[in-house]
């Protein structure tokens, strides 16, 4: 059942720190276009509302008694392959790895988990962070077919909505839009540039899953919404699954052949020319696009070192980071592919350059990888 444009993000919050869905509920309670329809402290709690309750996205802990959030997450997509879920996550080595362990199992995003300094105060970042996730993840889930309708909310964990006034803007995103192809660049490429955000690691995975160390030799950089210390993560599970050697950019290294590199959490990842060699760096220049690492950087900044040998693929992401760097590298005369909507978790990053008329394939997942080892092939 498709939402209509009015219909409020149906929010469920598990988690069993009181305090943390207080933060959480006082944050939500100021947006009318969001609804809070259960609030529980456990798993367990949350599939047994899920029975009762319909739910767009789910802001899920991972340590909770009873149940905890590992736990959770496959049977409650079991129950609603269509939900969106949001994990809370410490922003440490050990919340990292479970964060993108959680993503490996179909998690859409995470979110870091409120502390008890500032966030618990009302902290501008995490507001900010919250409402932007539950907002492209709640609208992805409204425009899709398996939504299911309102039934009648029960019980104690039923939550009133208040009234509010004034509605902030929603998420710009891009569905139903046209896409215009261009051709691709005759020639082949010397390196892959890759940008992704919301849903990235899971997209990264089965990209670099199927396109395996040794079926192309280019060297692939990614820049992933990410913190520190995730992207270290990230960079081990690539490796893990692909068999590519990944890892963060370290500043000043060669790029070689047959490597991933990843942009570390709050560096933007760029390239330079030093003679013959493409050489990484790290800065730390204002965020664009509202983040650090930003896509457009590292693209611009590939345009510039390889000109028109450069294949850029735009995954499923929130907002429009990647739209400009697409733009300097299509104006070079390089190639840029993006994923499709459909297969997409938010259709925002390549939504914006699909529509923009930069793109020479607009692909499903599953065949962005077979397309890019086919242009590698000829050169």
């Amino acid at each position: 059942m498709a939402a209509s444009a009015s219909d409020p993000i149906r929010v469920m919050l598990v988690d069993d720190s009181a305090v943390v869905r207080g933060l959480v509920t006082r944050i939500l309670e100021a947006e009318t276009d969001i609804e809070i329809v259960a609030s529980v402290g456990n798993g367990q709690m949350a599939l047994s509302t899920l029975e009762r309750v319909a739910v767009d996205v789910v802001l899920l802990d991972i340590e909770m008694p009873v149940m905890d959030g590992l736990t959770a997450l496959p049977k409650l997509l079991q129950a609603d392959p269509g939900l969106k879920i949001i994990m809370q996550s410490t922003l440490t080595m050990k919340g990292a790895s479970v964060s993108l362990r959680a993503l490996e199992m179909g998690a859409a995003d995470y979110i870091p988990k409120p502390t008890a300094t500032r966030e618990l105060a009302g902290g501008a970042d995490f507001r900010t962070e919250l409402l932007s996730k539950i907002r492209a993840l709640g609208q992805a889930r409204q425009r899709s077919a398996n939504r299911p309708p309102r039934p009648a909310a029960t019980g104690a964990a039923a939550v009133p909505r208040p009234a509010s006034t004034g509605a902030p803007p929603r998420v710009q995103i891009h569905p139903s839009s046209t896409v215009t192809l261009r051709t691709a660049a005759i020639e082949s490429f010397d390196v892959i540039a890759i940008g992704s955000s919301t849903g990235g690691p899971q997209a990264l995975f089965t990209l670099l899953g199927t396109m395996r160390a040794g079926t192309v030799t280019q060297p692939i950089l990614i820049t992933q919404h990410m913190p520190a210390t995730f992207t270290m993560i990230l960079a081990e599970h690539i490796s893990r699954v692909s068999g590519w050697e990944a890892r963060e950019g370290q500043d000043g290294e060669v790029v070689r052949s047959g490597r991933v590199y990843i942009a570390p959490g709050d560096f933007h990842m760029v390239v330079e020319v030093r003679g013959t060699e493409k050489i990484v760096r790290l800065n730390k220049n204002p965020p664009e696009n509202f983040c650090r690492p930003s896509v457009d950087p590292m693209l611009r900044s590939i345009a510039a070192a390889y000109g028109r040998r450069v294949m850029t693929c735009i995954l499923t992401g929130m907002g429009s980071d990647g739209l400009k760097g697409g733009q300097a590298v299509v104006a070079s005369g390089g190639t840029v592919i993006a994923q499709d909507e459909p297969s997409s978790v938010v259709w925002g990053m390549p939504g914006a350059v699909a529509t923009a008329g930069v793109c020479s394939a607009v692909l499903p997942l599953p065949e962005i990888a077979p397309w890019i080892m086919k242009q590698a092939a000829r050169r």
